[in-house]
C-alpha cells in the first residue's frame, strides 16, 4: 500500500489527483463551527499535501499534525508551506496500524477512512480514534457516499451513508452533524461525499 501511494505522489502533481481542492471549504466551515481554541491539538488523517494545514495555520491554529502513508506527499506539503512547516508535526504512518503518542482535540479525515475495507483495519481505526480524541473533542470524517465512486486511485473503497458512517463510531461518540457534499475533480467529474461530525463522550 505504501508503494502504491508513493508512486501516486511521485508521478502526479497535486492538481492532477482526483481529490484535489484549491480550498477545503467544507472542512474549514465545519472546523470553524466547533469554535476550537488556537492551541487545540488537531490531526489531519491522510492529509497528504492538501491545503487544509496551510489554511489552519492562516486561521491561527498552533498545534497541527498531518499524517500520511506517503513520505513524498508530506515532503511536498512541507516544501509548499515553507518556513511555517516547522510548526507542523509531519507523521509518516499507515492509519491502519498507527499508534498515536498523544490525544487530540480534533481528528479530521477527508477521504482516508473509505480506503479501509478489512474489518481488522476498520476496528483498529475506530479504537485508535476513540482512545486518542480527548473527552469532549471532535471527529470530522468524510467518505464517498453510497452514490459515489467504487474505486479511487485504482483501489477499491467502502461507500457509506451518513447513518452507516456515524454508526461505526457511535459507541464512543455522539453525533453532532451530518451533511452531503459534492466534490468536483480537476477533470470535472462530480463525486458524492458524506461528512459526519461527532463529539467524544
Amino acid at each position: 500500500m505504501k508503494t502504491h501511494w508513493e508512486n501516486i505522489y511521485d508521478t502526479k502533481q497535486l492538481h492532477e489527483v482526483s481529490w484535489f481542492q484549491p480550498m477545503p471549504t467544507t472542512s474549514l466551515a465545519l472546523i470553524e463551527m466547533l469554535g476550537l481554541a488556537a492551541d487545540a491539538a488537531i490531526i489531519d488523517i491522510g492529509g497528504g499535501d492538501s491545503y487544509l494545514a496551510d489554511n489552519l495555520l492562516t486561521h491561527g491554529f498552533e498545534d497541527l499534525s498531518v499524517l500520511d502513508i506517503s513520505k513524498r506527499a508530506l515532503e511536498r506539503a512541507a516544501a509548499r508551506i515553507g518556513d511555517a512547516a516547522e510548526k507542523i508535526d509531519w507523521i509518516e504512518a499507515d492509519i491502519a496500524t498507527f499508534e498515536p503518542t498523544r490525544q487530540y482535540s480534533l481528528w479530521h479525515d477527508r477521504a482516508a477512512f473509505h480506503f479501509l475495507t478489512e474489518e481488522e483495519a476498520l476496528a483498529h481505526y475506530v479504537k485508535t480514534a476513540s482512545a486518542h480524541i480527548k473527552s469532549g473533542g471532535y471527529l470530522i470524517i468524510a467518505t464517498f457516499g453510497e452514490d459515489g465512486p467504487l474505486k479511487c486511485s485504482g483501489l477499491h473503497i467502502q461507500q457509506y451513508s451518513e447513518q452507516s458512517l456515524a454508526a461505526r463510531f457511535v459507541q464512543s461518540f455522539e453525533l453532532v452533524k451530518t451533511l452531503k457534499d459534492t466534490h468536483k475533480t480537476p477533470s470535472g467529474t462530480e463525486q458524492s461525499f458524506v461528512f459526519v461530525v461527532m463529539k467524544r463522550k
